[in-house]
Protein backbone atom coordinates (compact mmCIF):
# COMPACT_ATOMS: atom_id res chain seq x y z
CA UNK A 1 0.00 0.00 0.00
CA UNK A 2 1.34 3.45 -0.91
CA UNK A 3 2.36 5.67 1.95
CA UNK A 4 0.80 9.06 2.55
CA UNK A 5 2.81 11.89 1.04
CA UNK A 6 2.99 15.60 1.69
CA UNK A 7 3.66 18.48 -0.70
CA UNK A 8 7.22 19.27 0.41
CA UNK A 9 10.15 18.37 -1.83
CA UNK A 10 11.62 14.95 -1.37
CA UNK A 11 14.67 13.38 -2.95
CA UNK A 12 13.94 10.57 -5.44
CA UNK A 13 14.78 7.87 -2.91
CA UNK A 14 12.71 9.54 -0.20
CA UNK A 15 9.85 9.98 -2.63
CA UNK A 16 10.00 6.27 -3.42
CA UNK A 17 9.84 5.30 0.26
CA UNK A 18 6.91 7.64 0.89
CA UNK A 19 4.80 6.94 -2.20
CA UNK A 20 5.33 3.20 -2.83
CA UNK A 21 5.74 -0.05 -0.93
CA UNK A 22 9.44 -0.18 -1.87
CA UNK A 23 11.88 0.18 1.03
CA UNK A 24 15.38 1.66 1.12
CA UNK A 25 18.21 0.04 3.06
CA UNK A 26 21.73 1.42 3.20
CA UNK A 27 24.48 -0.85 1.89
CA UNK A 28 26.95 0.34 4.53
CA UNK A 29 27.40 0.42 8.28
CA UNK A 30 29.25 3.73 8.26
CA UNK A 31 27.47 6.03 10.72
CA UNK A 32 27.96 9.05 8.46
CA UNK A 33 26.60 7.24 5.41
CA UNK A 34 23.77 5.60 7.33
CA UNK A 35 22.74 8.97 8.78
CA UNK A 36 22.46 10.38 5.26
CA UNK A 37 20.44 7.37 4.17
CA UNK A 38 18.05 7.64 7.12
CA UNK A 39 17.45 11.26 6.22
CA UNK A 40 16.32 10.07 2.79
CA UNK A 41 13.94 7.41 4.02
CA UNK A 42 16.13 4.36 4.74
CA UNK A 43 14.80 1.76 7.16
CA UNK A 44 17.68 -0.72 7.24
CA UNK A 45 21.37 -1.27 6.58
CA UNK A 46 23.93 -3.96 5.96
CA UNK A 47 27.41 -4.98 7.01
CA UNK A 48 30.02 -7.55 5.92
CA UNK A 49 33.83 -7.85 6.04
CA UNK A 50 34.17 -5.78 2.85
CA UNK A 51 32.05 -3.01 4.37
CA UNK A 52 33.80 -3.16 7.75
CA UNK A 53 37.17 -2.87 6.04
CA UNK A 54 35.92 0.22 4.21
CA UNK A 55 34.45 1.73 7.38
CA UNK A 56 37.68 1.23 9.33
CA UNK A 57 39.76 2.80 6.55
CA UNK A 58 37.42 5.80 6.26
CA UNK A 59 37.01 6.23 10.01
CA UNK A 60 40.45 5.08 11.16
CA UNK A 61 40.88 8.15 13.37
CA UNK A 62 37.83 6.99 15.33
CA UNK A 63 38.66 3.27 15.39
CA UNK A 64 42.44 3.17 15.89
CA UNK A 65 42.30 3.63 19.65
CA UNK A 66 39.59 0.98 19.90
CA UNK A 67 41.74 -1.47 17.93
CA UNK A 68 44.67 -0.80 20.25
CA UNK A 69 42.50 -1.28 23.33
CA UNK A 70 41.15 -4.58 22.00
CA UNK A 71 44.72 -5.77 21.53
CA UNK A 72 45.54 -4.78 25.12
CA UNK A 73 42.35 -6.29 26.55
CA UNK A 74 42.80 -9.63 24.76
CA UNK A 75 46.46 -10.71 24.96
CA UNK A 76 45.86 -14.24 23.57
CA UNK A 77 43.55 -13.10 20.74
CA UNK A 78 44.58 -13.65 17.13
CA UNK A 79 44.31 -10.93 14.53
CA UNK A 80 41.30 -12.77 13.09
CA UNK A 81 39.52 -12.84 16.45
CA UNK A 82 40.11 -9.12 16.91
CA UNK A 83 38.96 -8.43 13.35
CA UNK A 84 35.66 -10.22 13.93
CA UNK A 85 35.23 -8.39 17.23
CA UNK A 86 35.43 -5.21 15.15
CA UNK A 87 32.82 -6.60 12.74
CA UNK A 88 30.53 -7.10 15.72
CA UNK A 89 31.15 -3.63 17.12
CA UNK A 90 30.68 -1.81 13.80
CA UNK A 91 27.44 -3.75 13.32
CA UNK A 92 26.10 -3.06 16.83
CA UNK A 93 26.93 0.63 16.49
CA UNK A 94 24.94 0.86 13.27
CA UNK A 95 22.10 -1.26 14.68
CA UNK A 96 21.58 1.22 17.50
CA UNK A 97 20.90 3.95 14.94
CA UNK A 98 18.19 1.77 13.38
CA UNK A 99 16.52 0.65 16.61
CA UNK A 100 13.79 3.36 16.56
CA UNK A 101 12.77 2.21 13.07
CA UNK A 102 12.76 -1.41 14.25
CA UNK A 103 10.47 -0.55 17.16
CA UNK A 104 8.14 1.49 14.94
CA UNK A 105 7.87 -1.18 12.25
CA UNK A 106 7.77 -4.16 14.65
CA UNK A 107 10.68 -6.03 13.14
CA UNK A 108 9.81 -5.84 9.45
CA UNK A 109 12.44 -3.11 8.98
CA UNK A 110 14.94 -1.29 11.14
CA UNK A 111 17.43 -4.14 11.00
CA UNK A 112 21.19 -4.25 10.53
CA UNK A 113 22.40 -7.13 8.35
CA UNK A 114 25.50 -8.78 9.77
CA UNK A 115 27.23 -11.41 7.66
CA UNK A 116 28.38 -14.79 8.86
CA UNK A 117 32.01 -15.65 8.14
CA UNK A 118 32.13 -16.50 4.41
CA UNK A 119 34.79 -19.13 5.11
CA UNK A 120 32.07 -21.23 6.75
CA UNK A 121 30.11 -21.58 3.50
CA UNK A 122 30.42 -25.41 3.51
CA UNK A 123 29.45 -26.01 7.15
CA UNK A 124 25.73 -25.62 8.01
CA UNK A 125 26.22 -26.27 11.74
CA UNK A 126 28.95 -23.63 12.01
CA UNK A 127 26.83 -21.13 10.07
CA UNK A 128 23.81 -21.65 12.35
CA UNK A 129 25.94 -21.43 15.48
CA UNK A 130 27.43 -18.11 14.38
CA UNK A 131 24.02 -16.86 13.26
CA UNK A 132 22.64 -17.50 16.74
CA UNK A 133 25.51 -15.62 18.34
CA UNK A 134 25.16 -12.70 15.94
CA UNK A 135 21.39 -12.51 16.47
CA UNK A 136 22.01 -12.00 20.18
CA UNK A 137 24.17 -8.92 19.58
CA UNK A 138 21.10 -6.70 19.22
CA UNK A 139 17.36 -7.20 18.97
CA UNK A 140 17.34 -5.71 15.47
CA UNK A 141 20.01 -7.88 13.87
CA UNK A 142 19.28 -9.77 10.66
CA UNK A 143 21.89 -12.38 9.80
CA UNK A 144 23.31 -12.88 6.32
CA UNK A 145 23.77 -16.49 5.23
CA UNK A 146 25.19 -17.44 1.82
CA UNK A 147 22.98 -19.37 -0.59
CA UNK A 148 25.34 -22.30 -0.94
CA UNK A 149 24.66 -26.01 -0.68
CA UNK A 150 25.29 -25.81 3.08
CA UNK A 151 23.72 -22.38 3.43
CA UNK A 152 20.21 -23.46 2.41
CA UNK A 153 19.69 -25.94 5.30
CA UNK A 154 21.33 -23.39 7.60
CA UNK A 155 18.73 -20.83 6.49
CA UNK A 156 15.90 -23.21 7.38
CA UNK A 157 17.35 -24.06 10.78
CA UNK A 158 18.19 -20.45 11.64
CA UNK A 159 14.66 -19.39 10.68
CA UNK A 160 13.21 -22.16 12.84
CA UNK A 161 15.29 -20.86 15.75
CA UNK A 162 13.72 -17.41 15.34
CA UNK A 163 16.56 -15.70 13.52
CA UNK A 164 15.62 -13.31 10.74
CA UNK A 165 17.88 -14.09 7.80
CA UNK A 166 19.17 -12.17 4.82
CA UNK A 167 20.13 -14.70 2.14
CA UNK A 168 23.24 -13.43 0.37
CA UNK A 169 25.68 -14.61 -2.33
CA UNK A 170 22.56 -15.13 -4.45
CA UNK A 171 22.14 -14.36 -8.16
CA UNK A 172 19.60 -16.75 -9.60
CA UNK A 173 15.95 -17.73 -9.57
CA UNK A 174 16.72 -21.32 -8.45
CA UNK A 175 18.68 -20.01 -5.47
CA UNK A 176 15.86 -17.65 -4.50
CA UNK A 177 13.26 -20.40 -4.67
CA UNK A 178 15.47 -22.64 -2.52
CA UNK A 179 15.77 -19.83 0.03
CA UNK A 180 12.04 -19.08 0.05
CA UNK A 181 11.16 -22.75 0.50
CA UNK A 182 13.72 -23.10 3.31
CA UNK A 183 12.31 -20.05 5.09
CA UNK A 184 8.77 -21.40 4.68
CA UNK A 185 9.82 -24.70 6.24
CA UNK A 186 11.48 -22.91 9.13
CA UNK A 187 8.48 -20.64 9.75
CA UNK A 188 6.04 -23.55 9.54
CA UNK A 189 8.04 -25.55 12.07
CA UNK A 190 7.94 -22.56 14.45
CA UNK A 191 4.21 -22.10 13.97
CA UNK A 192 3.50 -25.76 14.69
CA UNK A 193 5.26 -25.35 18.03
CA UNK A 194 3.40 -22.14 18.84
CA UNK A 195 6.48 -19.96 18.50
CA UNK A 196 6.37 -16.32 17.45
CA UNK A 197 6.98 -15.31 13.82
CA UNK A 198 5.08 -12.00 13.54
CA UNK A 199 8.14 -9.82 14.19
CA UNK A 200 10.52 -11.73 11.94
CA UNK A 201 11.62 -9.98 8.73
CA UNK A 202 13.53 -12.32 6.37
CA UNK A 203 14.81 -11.07 3.03
CA UNK A 204 16.48 -12.72 0.05
CA UNK A 205 19.12 -10.67 -1.72
CA UNK A 206 19.69 -10.87 -5.45
CA UNK A 207 23.11 -9.44 -6.30
CA UNK A 208 21.82 -8.21 -9.65
CA UNK A 209 24.97 -6.40 -10.75
CA UNK A 210 27.21 -9.38 -10.09
CA UNK A 211 25.26 -11.50 -12.57
CA UNK A 212 25.71 -8.70 -15.12
CA UNK A 213 29.42 -8.54 -14.28
CA UNK A 214 29.88 -12.24 -14.96
CA UNK A 215 28.11 -12.17 -18.32
CA UNK A 216 30.39 -9.30 -19.38
CA UNK A 217 33.41 -11.42 -18.45
CA UNK A 218 32.02 -14.30 -20.50
CA UNK A 219 31.33 -12.00 -23.46
CA UNK A 220 34.97 -10.88 -23.49
CA UNK A 221 36.36 -14.37 -22.87
CA UNK A 222 34.26 -16.10 -25.52
CA UNK A 223 34.18 -13.27 -28.08
CA UNK A 224 30.40 -12.96 -27.88
CA UNK A 225 28.90 -10.04 -29.74
CA UNK A 226 25.71 -8.62 -28.26
CA UNK A 227 24.16 -5.21 -27.83
CA UNK A 228 26.03 -3.99 -24.72
CA UNK A 229 22.82 -2.52 -23.37
CA UNK A 230 21.32 -6.00 -23.16
CA UNK A 231 23.92 -7.00 -20.60
CA UNK A 232 22.58 -4.34 -18.22
CA UNK A 233 19.22 -6.12 -18.12
CA UNK A 234 20.28 -9.62 -17.01
CA UNK A 235 20.01 -9.11 -13.26
CA UNK A 236 16.87 -7.01 -13.70
CA UNK A 237 15.19 -9.80 -15.68
CA UNK A 238 16.01 -12.39 -13.00
CA UNK A 239 14.79 -10.10 -10.22
CA UNK A 240 11.48 -9.31 -11.92
CA UNK A 241 10.72 -12.94 -12.74
CA UNK A 242 11.60 -13.97 -9.17
CA UNK A 243 9.34 -11.27 -7.74
CA UNK A 244 6.43 -12.45 -9.87
CA UNK A 245 6.90 -16.06 -8.74
CA UNK A 246 7.24 -15.05 -5.07
CA UNK A 247 3.93 -13.18 -5.25
CA UNK A 248 2.17 -16.06 -7.01
CA UNK A 249 3.34 -18.55 -4.40
CA UNK A 250 2.83 -16.28 -1.39
CA UNK A 251 6.28 -16.72 0.09
CA UNK A 252 6.75 -14.87 3.37
CA UNK A 253 10.06 -13.29 2.42
CA UNK A 254 10.96 -10.11 0.57
CA UNK A 255 13.46 -9.69 -2.23
CA UNK A 256 16.35 -7.25 -1.88
CA UNK A 257 18.28 -5.69 -4.77
CA UNK A 258 22.03 -5.29 -4.21
CA UNK A 259 25.29 -4.89 -6.17
CA UNK A 260 24.31 -1.73 -8.04
CA UNK A 261 25.83 -1.13 -11.46
CA UNK A 262 23.21 1.12 -13.07
CA UNK A 263 20.11 3.06 -12.08
CA UNK A 264 17.82 0.25 -13.30
CA UNK A 265 18.86 -1.78 -10.28
CA UNK A 266 16.73 0.78 -8.45
CA UNK A 267 14.31 2.29 -10.93
CA UNK A 268 13.06 -0.97 -12.48
CA UNK A 269 12.04 -2.32 -9.07
CA UNK A 270 10.12 0.71 -7.81
CA UNK A 271 6.61 -0.16 -6.72
CA UNK A 272 7.38 -3.69 -5.56
CA UNK A 273 7.14 -4.81 -1.97
CA UNK A 274 10.90 -5.19 -2.05
CA UNK A 275 14.03 -3.66 -0.56
CA UNK A 276 16.48 -1.54 -2.54
CA UNK A 277 19.95 -1.49 -0.97
CA UNK A 278 22.34 0.84 -2.80
CA UNK A 279 25.68 1.93 -1.31
CA UNK A 280 26.04 5.54 -0.23
CA UNK A 281 27.70 6.69 -3.47
CA UNK A 282 24.81 5.34 -5.50
CA UNK A 283 22.27 6.97 -3.19
CA UNK A 284 23.90 10.35 -3.75
CA UNK A 285 23.89 9.73 -7.49
CA UNK A 286 20.27 8.57 -7.59
CA UNK A 287 19.11 11.49 -5.45
CA UNK A 288 20.79 13.88 -7.91
CA UNK A 289 19.23 12.15 -10.92
CA UNK A 290 16.19 13.09 -12.97
CA UNK A 291 14.91 9.50 -13.17
CA UNK A 292 11.16 9.58 -12.68
CA UNK A 293 9.95 7.84 -9.54
CA UNK A 294 7.13 5.61 -10.79
CA UNK A 295 6.26 1.93 -10.42
CA UNK A 296 8.02 -0.28 -12.96
CA UNK A 297 8.28 -3.61 -11.13
CA UNK A 298 5.42 -5.15 -13.13
CA UNK A 299 6.72 -4.01 -16.51
CA UNK A 300 8.45 -7.06 -18.01
CA UNK A 301 11.87 -6.92 -19.62
CA UNK A 302 11.50 -6.98 -23.40
CA UNK A 303 11.26 -10.60 -24.58
CA UNK A 304 13.84 -10.00 -27.31
CA UNK A 305 16.41 -9.05 -24.65
CA UNK A 306 15.65 -12.14 -22.55
CA UNK A 307 15.73 -14.36 -25.64
CA UNK A 308 19.07 -12.97 -26.80
CA UNK A 309 20.65 -13.33 -23.37
CA UNK A 310 19.32 -16.88 -23.07
CA UNK A 311 20.59 -17.83 -26.51
CA UNK A 312 24.08 -16.46 -26.09
CA UNK A 313 24.79 -17.06 -22.38
CA UNK A 314 24.29 -20.47 -20.80
CA UNK A 315 24.71 -18.99 -17.33
CA UNK A 316 21.92 -16.48 -17.89
CA UNK A 317 19.63 -19.34 -18.84
CA UNK A 318 20.64 -21.15 -15.66
CA UNK A 319 19.91 -18.02 -13.61
CA UNK A 320 16.56 -17.26 -15.30
CA UNK A 321 15.09 -20.79 -15.39
CA UNK A 322 13.55 -22.00 -12.14
CA UNK A 323 15.21 -25.37 -12.77
CA UNK A 324 18.44 -23.98 -14.17
CA UNK A 325 20.55 -24.92 -11.16
CA UNK A 326 20.35 -27.75 -8.66
CA UNK A 327 21.27 -27.27 -5.01
CA UNK A 328 24.46 -29.22 -5.65
CA UNK A 329 25.44 -26.70 -8.36
CA UNK A 330 25.02 -23.55 -6.26
CA UNK A 331 28.64 -23.54 -5.04
CA UNK A 332 30.12 -23.98 -8.51
CA UNK A 333 28.06 -21.25 -10.21
CA UNK A 334 30.72 -18.73 -11.32
CA UNK A 335 29.23 -15.60 -9.65
CA UNK A 336 29.03 -17.58 -6.40
CA UNK A 337 32.70 -18.54 -6.57
CA UNK A 338 33.77 -15.01 -7.53
CA UNK A 339 31.78 -13.41 -4.71
CA UNK A 340 32.88 -15.86 -2.03
CA UNK A 341 36.49 -15.34 -3.07
CA UNK A 342 36.07 -11.56 -2.72
CA UNK A 343 34.41 -11.84 0.68
CA UNK A 344 37.07 -14.26 1.94
CA UNK A 345 39.83 -12.01 0.60
CA UNK A 346 38.27 -9.11 2.53
CA UNK A 347 38.50 -11.20 5.71
CA UNK A 348 42.23 -11.60 5.13
CA UNK A 349 42.61 -7.88 4.37
CA UNK A 350 40.75 -7.06 7.57
CA UNK A 351 43.15 -9.35 9.42
CA UNK A 352 46.00 -7.44 7.78
CA UNK A 353 44.67 -4.11 9.01
CA UNK A 354 44.61 -5.47 12.58
CA UNK A 355 48.07 -7.00 12.07
CA UNK A 356 49.50 -3.56 11.37
CA UNK A 357 48.44 -2.56 14.88
CA UNK A 358 49.35 -5.86 16.49
CA UNK A 359 52.76 -6.14 14.82
CA UNK A 360 53.70 -2.81 13.23
CA UNK A 361 56.06 -3.24 10.29
CA UNK A 362 59.56 -2.32 11.56
CA UNK A 363 60.67 -1.54 7.99
CA UNK A 364 58.19 1.36 7.76
CA UNK A 365 59.26 4.53 9.51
Amino acid sequence: MARVTDTTYKSPLHEMTQSTATCLWNDSASIQELTYSLEHGAVGATCNPVIVLGVLKKEISFWKERIRSLIEERPPATEDQIAWKLVREVSVRAASLLKPVFDRERGRNGRLSIQTDPRLFRDPQAIVSQAEEFARLALNMIVKIPVTRAGVPAIEEATYRGISINATVCFTLPQCIAVAEAVERGLTRRQREGKEIATMGPVCTIMVGRLDDWLKVVAERDNITIDPGYLEWAGVAVFKKTYQIFRERGYRIRLLSAAFRNHMHWSEFIGGDVVISPPYSWQVRLNASDVEVRPRIDKPVEPKIVDELSRKFVDFGRAYDDRGLSLEEFDSFPPTRRTLRQFITACHELDGLVRDFLLPNPDVS
